[in-house]
């Protein structure tokens, strides 16, 4: 029940590709469709018209010139058809596929940014996600290539056991042999097949992941001073010997399936015509050489038109559930629609509030009844040990996820009431794990802001400036307009740790908006340039709402109010002052970390005066 189910599904799935191509193109469709038919009726003209004709105005005594104008006219139609699919094959379908590219990336990366961010985290998700993505422009375009050779493959399939059997019934008969190979064997090859692959998928991962690790600049340093090209080696050796262990243990069965599907396919059915025509010419004379010249060809013909066929048919199946993946990424109704279109927040922010939320990811608390009140234009610090809920909280924040318990109100509204794109574009965030793109400082910085060209330099210049990395890029080659990465340009620049981290704080303060969030803006920055950066945010943001989060309660002494977290919940609240007079946790760490920091310095000193 399940496999029929299967196979019912595949069939939706690769009438959904037509409907989905045809809308998006449909001009190169109706070119596929041509171009099937053609391809199968040339072989049906052939083999049940043309040898008969021929061979039948030989026996006739018609007169050599009639015959060279018939073939005359067979050479030009073929000649055209085949102009036709040179001009389908080398113009129609590469710009097709380049519109169909467009169209359909367009679509998948709309549809990809919209997803939430939960989709990214589950495994089943994002393995389809990367299977619709992958070559899914070709794939889609081989789909419903695919289907049309099943509907015309089948037509001419049936219209060739009609010229058969009208020639000689018996002779059908023949045609079971390439069906039995194709339908029977090659499915168990395919069967075959898949088992290798998947035994043979973890140690292709292997081999993968090694041959990555090897291009990557990212371990050249590793590799180079330590040991562990060794053990790589070792590794690689280990998954190729697997590789290898894994073809032998199905070599048997592969050959042996593989040379009954060529003697099913082509030899007995060739041989045993020929043994048929040679009884019934030879034998009991009921058959005339040029009966069976005729029937071989058509018998030739009709094996190409079925193999064309059960291969399409097979191709379809494994393409639906290419399409399967797609299909179900493109029809998945995101939890948080990006395109929502609620009430305009404005931009004036009197309060956010967290009222009694709670959240678990996949089952597990990560926040408790967490009640907090980040009021407009003040400074709110966020702190605590790792896995407290610091980010967690941003993201709810964000709206990349939703409360499972409670709300977040915006100026006493929950925030689920706001049109999600004018509500986000309310914050300027800076996230500890930001990637660079390899683009322009100056598009890192403006991350594609519509900014007018004359105020885009200044605006850019300046947040370099406030976060500290404006000599620098001013030091490179084209300024703000070098390069970021050496991925498309070799003369690319690439930046140190804390270089990258000031160019990422440079976004937001880049960013005209009200609410100006920094998570961990300074992780990769020394004491004095810590100090810098969160002097120029305080300074840079006296208008904005400001929430940051940091490890380094230093840097945290002039937020108007500091939460402490741990375990989800707001364990300690209060300004600097206050929270050091409870001498609860907070002093505790704050005190802790003070003391590694003289004892560092006292270290230096002693280092320097050695």
């Amino acid at each position: 029940m399940a496999e029929k189910e299967k196979k019912v599904n595949s069939v939706k799935n690769n009438f959904y590709a037509l409907a989905l191509v045809w809308k998006m193109c449909p001009g190169p469709v109706i070119s596929m469709a041509v171009a099937r038919l053609l391809s199968y009726f040339g072989w049906l003209f052939y083999s049940a018209f043309f040898m008969r004709y021929v061979i039948n105005a030989l026996q006739s005594g018609e007169t050599f010139q009639s015959i060279m104008i018939f073939i005359g006219i067979t050479i030009a139609v073929f000649a055209t058809m085949a102009l036709y699919n040179s001009f389908i094959q080398g113009y129609v379908t590469p710009v097709a596929n380049a519109t169909l590219n467009k169209k359909l990336y367009q679509k998948l990366f709309k549809k990809s940014r919209n997803v939430e961010l939960e989709c990214f985290e589950n495994s089943d998700f994002y393995d389809k996600y990367t299977l619709a993505m992958k070559n899914a422009d070709t794939r889609l375009y081989e789909t419903v290539d695919q289907l049309f050779s099943v509907f015309f493959g089948f037509i001419a399939s049936i219209f060739a056991f009609i010229f058969m059997f009208q020639v000689d019934g018996f002779s059908v008969l023949f045609i079971l042999f390439p069906i039995i190979g194709n339908f029977i064997f090659r499915r168990m090859i395919n069967h075959i097949e898949y088992k290798r692959q998947k035994d043979m998928a973890p140690h292709n991962r292997r081999i993968d992941y090694i041959n990555r690790i090897m291009y990557l600049k990212d371990y050249a340093k590793e590799i180079r001073l330590t040991n562990i090209f060794n053990l790589l080696k070792r590794q690689y050796t280990d998954a190729i010997t697997g590789v290898a262990a894994v073809c032998k243990k199905y070599i048997m069965k592969s050959v042996g399936l593989h040379w009954l599907w060529v003697m099913f396919t082509f030899s007995f059915i060739f041989e045993g015509l020929l043994v048929y025509g040679a009884y019934r010419t030879l034998v009991s004379e009921t058959m005339t050489l040029a009966q069976l010249a005729v029937i071989t060809s058509m018998m030739v013909s009709t094996t190409w038109i079925l193999i064309g066929f059960t291969d399409s048919v097979t191709a379809s199946f494994k393409n639906g559930l290419f399409v399967e993946y797609l299909r179900s990424f493109l029809e998945y109704e995101e939890k948080i629609p990006e395109d929502y279109d609620g009430a305009d927040p404005g931009t004036e922010i009197d309060s956010i509030e967290f009222r009694n939320v709670g959240f678990a990811y996949k089952d597990v608390p990560v926040l408790k009844n967490l009640n907090m009140k980040f009021e407009g234009k003040k400074t709110y610090a966020l702190v605590g040990h790792n896995g407290a809920g610091k980010s967690t909280i941003i993201k709810l924040l964000l709206r990349f996820y939703d409360p499972t318990e409670g709300e977040i109100l915006l100026n006493g509204r929950n925030i689920k009431e706001y049109n999600l794109q004018k509500y986000r574009a309310l914050f300027a965030t800076a996230f500890q794990d930001n990637r660079m793109f390899s683009m322009s400082v100056a598009d890192n910085v403006t991350l594609g802001e519509d900014i007018p060209p004359e105020e885009r330099e200044k605006i850019v210049t300046d947040a370099l400036k406030l976060s500290g990395v404006y000599e620098k890029v001013m030091s490179l080659p084209d300024g703000i307009n070098t390069t970021l990465t050496r991925e498309f340009d070799d003369n690319g620049a690439v930046l140190s740790g804390g270089e990258f981290q000031k160019i990422v704080v440079s976004r937001a303060f880049a960013r005209r908006c009200p609410i100006k969030v920094f998570d961990e803006p300074s992780s990769a920055l020394d004491p004095i340039a810590e100090y810098k950066l969160f002097d120029n945010i305080l300074k840079a943001c006296q208008e904005n709402t400001l929430l940051f989060i940091s490890h380094r309660l230093s840097s945290v002494q002039n937020a108007d109010h500091v939460f402490l977290l741990e375990n989800g919940e707001v364990l300690e609240e209060g300004t600097h002052r206050e929270l050091m007079a409870r001498r609860g946790l907070y002093a505790d760490m704050y005190q802790k970390q003070a003391e590694n920091y003289l004892a560092d310095k006292t270290k230096q000193t002693e280092g320097i005066w050695a």
